[in-house]
């Protein structure tokens, strides 16, 4: 089946009941997914807890980010490849330099499939990156943010699970030989699907080092492909951490039940900085995914498992450039990668653990 390059050259917008329904054209995700678009696909009217859930746990990632370098270390996971709790600096960019830029909070999300689980099952004891258990701060230090963290990422996964549906009912007509529900199934049952809670720390205040970093316009997050099945965002929480500074009082602790969320820019300050896609047609696109929806973007276990009817997108994420009057600018995020469990196979010969571990050691 040919398909037209879409009208324009924007991310494709569907409602979760329309994906509850099962009633999403294949055209639209054809435009979504398919060999002329953007690989991703915005969903909108979302429950309502979908809002305070995001805005709570983005703010955990400034909090989490401020805290004292003795307590981050605690949070830790070396025998994981820092692929499990807090990571920074540990991930090289294409110009070879260990990225200082962002930190990360990584989570095993097995629970789920199973609430007792704490990594990816299976006999793979060379592979920690997955089967190494959750690194959890202590609800002392951030009361809450496992609770908020696994609650935002089962909604998330929830609703990856529709579009895999989708994906499915489109595949099962149009490729040959695609067994039945095999997506869904993946993204269902998999203990190997993984978050990220991402904090981009404010541009160095070093003004040689703005102007190097400035060159080049992934510098926030080089340009790159995900390697699972889809991807689940949120859209990023702009925030001044020299109006607001998110460093929580010691003596406050034992007595909260939550962090208070952080106030949130209207907007970014600059207005380039952000999420960009490199479509198929050429172009540079910046993507906004609005604060009440969720958008997924296609990997490359996805584009293997569909014969290539749908493709991984390369994408990266450009930092916001500021002026010394406009203050200390964080940007905050959530990536959840949805995957194939450890021991299924993503094509002749490679199960996901061979395919993931080739990206693991090129990256880090």
């Amino acid at each position: 089946m040919d398909e037209a390059p879409p009208a324009s050259q924007q991310a494709v917008v569907v409602s979760l009941q329309a994906l509850q329904a099962g009633s999403i054209p294949f055209s639209a995700l054809e435009n979504a997914f398919g060999q002329t678009s953007l690989g991703i696909i915005v969903v909108k009217d979302l429950p309502a807890k979908f809002a305070e859930l995001r805005l709570r746990l983005l703010s955990y990632s400034s909090y989490l980010a401020n805290l004292p370098a003795e307590e981050l270390s605690q949070l830790e996971s070396p025998e994981a490849k820092w692929l499990v709790g807090w990571s920074c600096g540990r991930e090289t960019l294409k110009s070879g330099v260990y990225d200082t830029l962002k930190g990360s909070y990584y989570v095993n999300c097995a629970f789920y499939k199973d609430p007792t689980l704490s990594g990816a099952q299976g006999d793979y004891p060379s592979f920690p990156e997955y089967t190494a258990p959750n690194v959890w701060p202590p609800e002392t230090l951030l009361p809450a943010f496992r609770s908020t963290f696994e609650e935002l990422c089962t909604l998330i996964i929830d609703t990856a699970v529709l579009v895999a549906r989708a994906c499915d009912q489109y595949a099962e007509t149009t490729i040959e030989g695609y067994r039945p529900g095999c997506l869904e199934k993946m993204v269902k049952d998999s203990t190997t699907t993984k978050a990220r809670l991402l904090h981009y720390f404010p541009r160095p205040s070093d003004t040689g080092r703005q102007l190097e970093s400035a060159k080049e316009e992934d510098d926030w997050c080089a340009t790159h492909l995900d390697h699972g099945c889809l991807t689940g965002l949120t859209s990023a929480m702009f925030i001044d951490e020299s109006w607001t500074l998110p460093v929580i009082p010691t003596d406050a602790r034992p007595d909260m039940s939550t962090l208070p969320p952080l106030p949130e820019l209207a907007t970014s300050p600059d207005p380039s900085a952000g999420l960009y896609i490199r479509s198929r047609t050429g172009e540079t696109v910046k993507i906004s995914i609005p604060r009440d929806c969720l958008a997924f973007q296609t990997g490359e276990a996805l584009e293997i498992i569909t014969k290539g009817k749908f493709r991984a997108v390369p994408h990266f994420v450009k930092g916001a450039k500021t002026r010394r009057d406009q203050g200390s600018i964080a940007r905050n995020t959530i990536a959840v990668f949805t995957q194939p469990n450890l021991d299924e196979m993503v094509d002749e010969k490679r199960d996901f653990a061979a395919f993931a571990r080739e990206i693991v050691e090129k990256n880090h």
